[in-house]
């Protein structure tokens, strides 16, 4: 019987050195572990491949610490056989007993005996496209920053033109504010750059742009415009670098577009975060828990605790969560239909972030198989339970006090007969509905107390209804 060679070492990473050692060869207890000390230049970093290979080293592995990690990887990654990473939450020594040398061999140790879990590493040019996108996502918020520091300067100099005008960063709101921070002010002749239905708005924005901006105040908008100018442009370059490095995954893009609710930036930021291989992950729902939209689990002696989602993957996260808001406002889909019965029983916010978790689900399914998305319908629950939905609303009939007749539709799309003026409408129904009504009608219960005698006396009544005493019939 063959057995394969195996050799491992553990590295623990810190920014100005590594330390490294290196385990005997699996089977040979005799020998002792190679501990050894390197820099992290990149000189000393190419030393450091040089003497794994020299060692017949097979298997690395190293905490994620910081950003300091990734230069290591960058090295070995093609030159190891195998290189893992570990969250140092799942290795962390204990308080008194702890140093890099201990830390290394430890990691070793856990590496040697397959007890280590390493973590998600993409391919390298999808973690550069990680980068782009992670990096166009923080350029928002740096304009979106800027945005509110131009807003409340506004507040302090008095130009209330965001009190008028919806956007105050819109064509006519930036034309504004250009000519304010160039000196500008004649209120009448700048409230004429207003566009659109604004203009119908002329005499409120010439009493919005009487303000009192001081030379500082307009020195400091032309700096703030011009900044954001300079991240907007930013987030163009951005935008054309990342279509241009997605070109050979078009067609996963537009599998992904398929679904409710997901536009472009979305497709990016999943085959971004996630690749376009999901074999990565062993089902779907490890996907969802290394995503963060799944509830952590924390149980002790035999009681299940409540505990909060992990931070996981942000940006992953924020991303469905908007495409989840977008889903649940479609018309007649099935995202839509699962988001408002979600939201009855657990509201607004955690229907959203269970929608998320759908389109997870949805997303790892279609790019495992390779298919589109297939739109089940808005009617999808009230056909996976018809004889309950039907029973339902007949009761719900029977408790407004209507008798209801229940007959087989002949055919789906044939115009329902109206019922006059004055009778009692008809309603069509299957006939399997009728054992799950009689099973589901109530036990008629008497009343409690003594009864009303207002009939008897002739008197109107204004006790509870009568027809909840003794509820009406109803004909199947």
């Amino acid at each position: 019987m063959e057995t394969s060679y195996r050799r491992c070492c553990g590295i623990d990473v810190h920014k100005k050195t590594l330390q490294v050692c290196v385990l005997p060869p699996q089977g040979q207890t005799h020998s002792k572990p190679l501990e050894r000390e390197f820099r992290t230049f990149s000189r000393d970093l190419r030393h450091l491949k040089q003497w794994l290979q020299r060692c017949q080293v097979t298997e690395v592995v190293m905490e994620s610490t910081g950003q300091y990690w990734r230069a290591v990887w960058n090295v070995l990654e093609g030159e190891i056989a195998r290189l893992v990473l570990v969250n140092p939450q799942h290795v962390k020594a204990l308080a008194g007993r702890k140093s890099d040398r201990i830390d290394s061999h430890r990691l070793a140790r856990y590496l040697e005996n397959n007890d280590l879990q390493g973590s998600f590493v993409p391919p390298r040019e999808i973690r550069e496209l990680r980068d782009l996108t992670r990096s166009r996502v923080h350029l928002l918020q740096e304009a979106n920053r800027v945005k509110n520091r131009i807003g409340q300067m506004c507040e302090a100099g008095n130009l209330k033109v965001s009190s008028v005008a919806t956007d105050l960063f819109g064509v006519s709101g930036r034309r504004m504010l250009e000519a304010v921070a160039e000196g500008q002010r004649d209120p009448g002749w700048m409230a004429d750059y207003a566009r659109g239905t604004l203009r119908g708005k002329k005499k409120q924005l010439e009493r919005a742009l009487e303000g009192s901006f001081t030379q500082y105040q307009r020195w400091m908008l032309r700096t703030q415009l011009k900044h954001l100018k300079f991240l907007e442009e930013q987030v163009v370059q951005l935008e054309q670098e990342i279509e241009r490095r997605l070109e050979p995954y078009q067609e996963f893009l537009r599998r992904l577009r398929t679904i409710p609710g997901v536009d472009r930036i979305t497709t990016w930021t999943i085959l971004a975060e996630l690749g376009p291989d999901m074999s990565v992950f062993p089902d779907a729902q490890h996907a969802v828990s290394w995503a963060g939209l799944c509830p952590g689990n924390r149980e002790s002696g035999g009681k299940r605790l409540p505990s909060k989602t992990r931070k996981a993957n942000v940006y992953l996260r924020r991303s469905l969560c908007e495409a989840a808001w977008g889903a649940s406002r479609s018309k007649a889909t099935y995202l839509a239909a699962l988001y408002r019965r979600q939201r009855s029983r657990l509201g607004h916010k955690q229907a959203l972030f269970a929608l998320a978790h759908q389109l997870l689900l949805i997303v790892y399914t279609l790019l495992s198989r390779g298919e589109d998305y297939r739109e089940l319908g808005a009617d999808y629950f009230d056909q996976k339970n018809k004889p309950k939905v039907v029973s339902r609303l007949v009761q719900r009939l029977t408790r407004l006090g209507f008798y209801v007749t229940l007959q087989e539709a002949t055919a789906p799309s044939a115009e329902l007969p109206v019922a006059p003026a004055g009778t009692t409408p008809t309603f069509v129904v299957p006939e399997s509905v009728s054992e799950a009504l009689a099973a589901d009608a109530p036990a008629v219960k008497p009343r409690r107390g003594r009864p009303c005698k207002c009939a008897s006396r002739g008197l109107p009544c204004r006790h509870k209804s009568a027809f909840r005493t003794q509820p009406p019939g109803r004909s199947l």
